[in-house]
């Protein structure tokens, strides 16, 4: 019963951070609709403050409500005027809370690269507008088979939603993996990694297509339970969760990698995937590192 109504108490007071919040973003939303030039940035800046507020509230509602202890590692150089371009491996919703305690307010306010489609989602739509996610339109492989003269074209559509970075900067955050860890899915992916599910080059290839010359460095972050299990966001609410390490590591973007096209280019394809495998047996090879160290 004491659980139940610690997550109870935790669940309602982030919901009346977000339901207080919401109203005065989606105002200075619908403003940044309706204006143009520097009274848009101005708007787009208010909405950013909202969504940082939003999170610190979060923060603050989390260390007075639950006993989890953030190690937030390699945090120290992170600045709000540089862009970046966060790689991490993602095992539950905790990761989320987990990335606002590392990022937010050191850096940029973080954004995920959307479906064009979930611009039309009630509210949360015009909100994700806003705060200047990246709406992407992806054709498939089959599609543009049928369809040879779009080739090309979600990329132009992507660098355009992206313009706006030229003038701000920002962290875009991309999840290798594609879903969250479990061991039922790194069994059926025969991966090689033990603690990783097979990373996704074409992803984070598309990323730095469309926006490389403007991320000025790479955060290869790790997040690890050490309890041995991977929590559930309940988990996190109700106090079970008693410590979540975050280990960033700041790197410069390989130039190779801003050079070439992931599609149609074999060659610049397997440099990609060699840098991302690269990447993930360091990444797999350091979470048993930090589970070894915990337990020592």
């Amino acid at each position: 019963m004491r659980r139940l109504l610690a997550g109870s108490f935790t669940t309602l007071l982030l919901l009346l951070n977000t339901l207080v919040l919401i109203g005065p973003l989606l105002v200075f939303a619908l403003l940044k609709l309706a204006v143009r030039g520097r009274w848009r940035d101005r708007a787009s800046l208010a909405v950013m403050w909202i969504a940082e507020t939003w999170a610190e509230i979060d923060k603050l509602i989390f260390r007075l409500c639950i006993p989890t202890r953030w190690d937030i590692r390699g945090a120290e150089s992170l600045r709000g005027d540089t862009s970046y371009l966060v790689v991490s491996n993602h095992q539950s919703w905790v990761d989320i809370p987990a990335l606002i305690q590392a990022l937010n307010r050191r850096t940029p306010f973080f954004k995920f690269f959307l479906k064009k489609e979930l611009i039309w989602v009630p509210f949360l739509g015009l909100a994700w507008w806003a705060l200047d996610y990246p709406f992407m339109k992806r054709y498939t492989k089959a599609f543009l088979d049928k369809h040879p003269h779009l080739k090309g074209k979600d990329l132009e559509i992507t660098r355009q939603a992206c313009e706006l970075f030229k003038r701000q900067p920002v962290t875009v955050v991309n999840y290798l993996e594609g879903t969250r860890f479990t061991q039922a899915k790194r069994d059926a992916q025969a991966s090689p990694y033990r603690n990783l599910l097979k990373p996704k080059a074409g992803g984070v290839a598309f990323v730095l297509a469309a926006m490389g010359p403007q991320l000025d460095r790479m955060l290869d972050v790790t997040v690890v339970y050490p309890e041995g299990r991977i929590p559930g966001f309940w988990n996190l609410l109700c106090g079970d969760v008693k410590q979540v390490i975050v280990e960033i590591h700041s790197r410069d973007i390989d130039p190779r990698l801003l050079a070439g096209d992931y599609e149609n280019d074999p060659a610049f394809r397997q440099t990609v995937q060699d840098w991302v495998n690269g990447l993930w047996r360091e990444k797999d090879a350091r979470i048993e590192a930090l589970r070894l160290e915990l337990k020592s």
